[in-house]
């Protein structure tokens, strides 16, 4: 950056960090959160040591106040259990008075409470048993009752000894996790090679413990935490107690735990380490506190999904600052178009993000977005991270408006847009074009749809270069002598390619619906489809009106669908790929419990996630639909719910939390 630059962007910083300081501290009306306020603050700090002429009068110089698996399948013999969490010191409070109230009662007289409370570490959680001392085994936690036999990877990470020094029979539980070191070690290495990096150390170390070569996964360095004795032949009075006999036997255990005598104590070890987080070599995305009297954790015992006694205290949400370096334009399989703006890259809870959706134009006026904006870029929880402020006062000179284009070549033909009538989105004109019908395949042969492994999209783009498909039911049709003389393509690649499609040919009636990429319609408006008319000749032949009538499709998806149906082209392509595949029967449902009930996900989810949560609905006769309307049972309202929640307060439909949701489950 050159001087001039510098001079004008410090001083537009000041002013900022000015204004905000002055609306936190004196007006207690601060327009933004702390940790996009502490983005600025480090932005300017950056900008002062590069240019430190500049440094004179800085406000940072003045004090403003207190600021698919592999691997087998294991019943586990403990059940797995998830932490409920809490946000803020008065969920942690309410949690103190319920142990408290609760062990009055059954005690029939107040006791005392001290808890442990201990770091929260951002791995993956894992099982492992030990027999006469010996590992014997360790899993994944899996869905709680069931896990992956991953013992022999476990058994190459150097922090878990293979044995411990008791003859003992017992169960403890952990965290695998990668160093930031490590994880910035095997970064680089990727990037010399110019290959793509890995986006966080969580991901990284799952992916390594569920690795087939165990010399990968040796090489990688993968650490771990034990923090608790699930099983043992004998008792423990105390949690504290528990996790010092299993330092004592020679597993790693974590020193940064505490015992606390009451609720201050917990907060202010959480306090400082949320302060902290960031300075330590290993990532952490809360803390968590139990009772440790094991009397009174017997007492209190597990609801549904979680233990009574004990509760995860979450990080705040983490908000950056960074820069729109371009705004360019994504196609989707269905011709429509989505706003992508390019960021700088910036770590934003523990990933590396350079991308966010922009939704539409009208966000992109709302927000009045523009190439070299400086925004906060927001993220809590599994959330996709968004774009939720411009900060206008450090926007460069001579910007302009961005203005929405009116052709865009990946469209395909001309590459003419159109905005759909009666919404904020803008599609292609050509929906025929060689673009479109290239997403189209890819998606067809994708997870959600026929699920075609050894065909991605690099398969299909050289098969319709070479003209070999044209369309979805050429797929079926492929013989090995089509595909032997192609690049890449070995006789062993072209065997598992072809075994693939084979095995792909049995499919439900929802997927294949899915896989037909039908304006509007993706897999949660399949299954409701395939649920109300159960083969595709019910289908073909229903109405608007009919397909009006399930609730969870409105009248602009119904009309699309019969359209769909009715295009010669469409129909002639369907009675091909239906001469190649098997419609099969949906499985049963686990019971009825939910039959007649209709479902809407909104937010992010902690203990599962919201595809577990949709799947849970349907396993019990219910529906999940996309959007919230009078005819909606309930809304499950997660972590940054947004316009749907509101919608539902307004309408009267009754509210979830996860844990509400899954307590109904039971």
């Amino acid at each position: 950056m050159k001087t001039n630059d510098a001079k004008d962007k410090i001083k537009k910083l000041r002013a900022l960090i000015t204004y905000h300081r002055d609306l936190y501290y004196q007006k207690q009306e601060p327009e933004i959160s702390d940790e996009a306020y502490d983005a600025l603050e480090r932005e300017l700090a950056s900008l002062e040591r590069e240019f430190p002429d500049l440094s004179t009068g800085s406000p940072l110089s003045r004090v403003g106040g207190s600021a698919d698996t592999l691997f087998a399948s294991v019943e586990h013999k403990v059940p797995q259990w998830s932490f409920n969490n809490a946000f803020s010191q008065q969920d942690i409070l309410d949690f103190d008075t319920r142990i408290k109230n609760f062990l009055k009662k059954d005690f029939e007289k107040e006791v005392k409470v001290d808890y442990v409370t201990e770091l929260k570490i951002d791995g993956l959680k894992i099982v492992i048993e030990y027999v006469d001392g010996v590992l014997f085994q360790a899993t994944t936690r899996g869905d709680g009752r069931v896990g992956e036999d991953v013992t022999a990877n476990v058994k190459e990470i150097s922090d878990i000894p293979h044995i411990i020094s008791e003859k003992r029979n017992i169960i403890v539980e952990g965290e695998i996790y990668m160093t930031r070191k490590q994880f910035l070690k095997i970064n680089t290495e990727l990037e010399k090679r110019e290959e793509k990096p890995y986006a966080n150390p969580r991901n990284l170390a799952a992916g390594t413990l569920r690795q087939l070569d165990q010399e990968a996964v040796r090489e990688r360095k993968l650490s771990a935490f034990i923090y608790d004795l699930a099983y043992a032949p004998f008792d423990i009075a105390t949690q504290h107690e528990e996790l010092e006999y299993l330092e004592s036997i020679g597993l790693p255990v974590s020193k940064h735990r505490k015992v606390c005598s009451d609720i201050d104590e917990v907060m202010e070890f959480w306090s400082i380490w949320n302060a902290q987080r960031e300075s330590y070599d290993f990532d952490i995305d809360g803390t968590v506190l139990k009772v440790d009297r094991k009397e009174f954790q017997d007492s209190l015992g597990y609801t549904g999904k979680a233990p009574r006694f004990a509760i995860a205290l979450k990080f705040q949400a983490q908000e950056v600052t960074t820069v729109v370096e371009n705004i360019a334009f994504q196609v989707g399989r269905t011709g429509v178009i989505t706003p992508v703006a390019h960021l700088k890259p910036v770590v934003v809870a523990g990933s590396t993000v350079s991308r966010a959706t922009l939704h539409n134009e009208d966000e992109i006026r709302r927000l009045d977005i523009r190439i070299g904006d400086t925004v906060i870029l927001k993220k809590a929880g599994d959330v996709i991270p968004k774009i939720v402020k411009v900060l206008v006062e450090l926007r460069p000179p001579h910007t302009k408006a961005f203005i929405f284009p009116s052709k865009i070549a990946e469209c395909g033909g001309d590459g003419s847009i159109e905005r759909v009538p009666g919404e904020a989105a803008y599609r292609c004109v050509d929906k025929g074009s060689y673009e479109l019908q290239r997403r189209k395949l890819h998606y067809f042969v994708s997870k959600s749809a026929f699920d075609i492994e050894d065909m991605g999209p690099k398969v299909i783009d050289v098969l319709l270069r070479e003209n070999i498909i044209q369309n979805p039911a050429d797929i079926f049709s492929l013989q090995k002598g089509d595909l032997i003389s192609l690049p890449r393509f070995g006789e062993k690649s072209v065997d598992n390619l072809l075994s693939s499609i084979q095995k792909s040919k049995h499919i439900t009636l929802a997927r294949c619906i899915t896989a037909l990429s039908i304006d509007g319609v993706g897999e949660e408006t399949a299954e409701l489809l395939a649920k109300k008319f159960k083969d595709f000749e019910a289908l073909r032949n229903a109405s608007v009106s009919e397909i009006e009538e399930i609730h969870g499709i409105g009248s602009v998806v119904a009309q699309a669908v019969v359209t769909w149906f009715t295009h010669p082209q469409n129909k002639k392509m369907l009675d091909e790929l239906l001469e190649h595949v098997t419609i099969q029967k949906e499985k049963n449902t686990i019971s009825n419990a939910l039959s007649g009930k209709s479902f809407v996900f909104t937010g992010s989810l902690l203990t599962i996630t919201r595809n577990q949560g949709k799947k849970m609905v349907k396993d019990n006769g219910g529906s999940v639909v996309g959007s919230v309307s009078k005819k909606t049972d309930y809304i499950v309202a997660g972590d940054e719910a947004g316009s749907k929640l509101d919608k539902a307060k307004q309408l009267g439909v009754p509210i979830l939390t996860e844990t509400e949701f899954l307590q109904l489950l039971k």
